[in-house]
This record gives C-alpha cells, structure tokens and sequence, in this order.
C-alpha cells in the first residue's frame, strides 16, 4: 500500500512541476494575451499586435516577443521590405498551447457570466 501512495505522489510532484514550468513559461499580464491574439488572428506585424493587445507599451511588447522567441513558443520572421517589417506567429509548439488558451477563454466567458447573474 505504500508503494501505490509513493507511486501516486510521483505522479502529482511531477504534475505539479509541470504546472510550475508551465506558469513560469506564460508569467506576466501580456504574453498569453500575446500568444492568444496569435493563436486566433495568425501571423501578425509588431505594431498589428501592439494595437490588438491594449494597453502594452512597445518596449514591453518587444521584451515578451524576445522571451517568447527564445522559449521557442513564436517564430519572428524580417522581410525584406523597405522600411523592414517583421512578422511573429505561433511555432507548432506554440500552437500546442490551443487547449489551455481554449480552456480558458470558456471559463471566463463562464465566469463573467456568473458574476453578472
């Protein structure tokens, strides 16, 4: 019987890491609104994104952008355009965040729904 209480509190110590790694990954007021306008809108420029996510100063759109890059989550494309204009999307790893972007646009439409009952 121990085994299994073992055995089960791996499997929640692990999840729960999972759950750490994840919200470390998506911290901060922008970047699952950045993710999410990407995710339903496609690929968008810099300043696209910084009309659709309200309220973002451009220096703070660039830094989440630059963390988003790196965490392999958006791909930033330069064209070679005059002036140069950059293009972000989703990765396909990106893309495998549809569920907890879906899953939480239904509970706050839910939960918006409750509080103004």
């Amino acid at each position: 019987m121990k085994k299994e209480k073992t055995e089960i509190a791996q499997h929640c110590h692990e999840h729960i890491r999972g759950i750490r790694d994840t919200m470390s990954l998506l911290d901060g007021k922008w970047k699952t609104l950045i993710i999410s306008h990407l995710y339903f809108m496609g690929k968008m420029r810099f300043m696209d994104l910084k009309r659709q996510v309200e309220g973002i100063a451009s220096k703070t759109l660039s830094k989440e952008l630059k963390d988003l890059e790196m965490n392999r989550l958006i791909t930033r494309t330069q064209n070679n355009t005059m002036p140069v204009s950059v293009d972000y999307e989703l990765t396909d790893f990106g893309k495998s965040l549809h569920e907890i972007i879906d899953a939480m646009g239904t509970w706050g439409i839910r939960y918006r729904a409750q509080i103004l009952t």
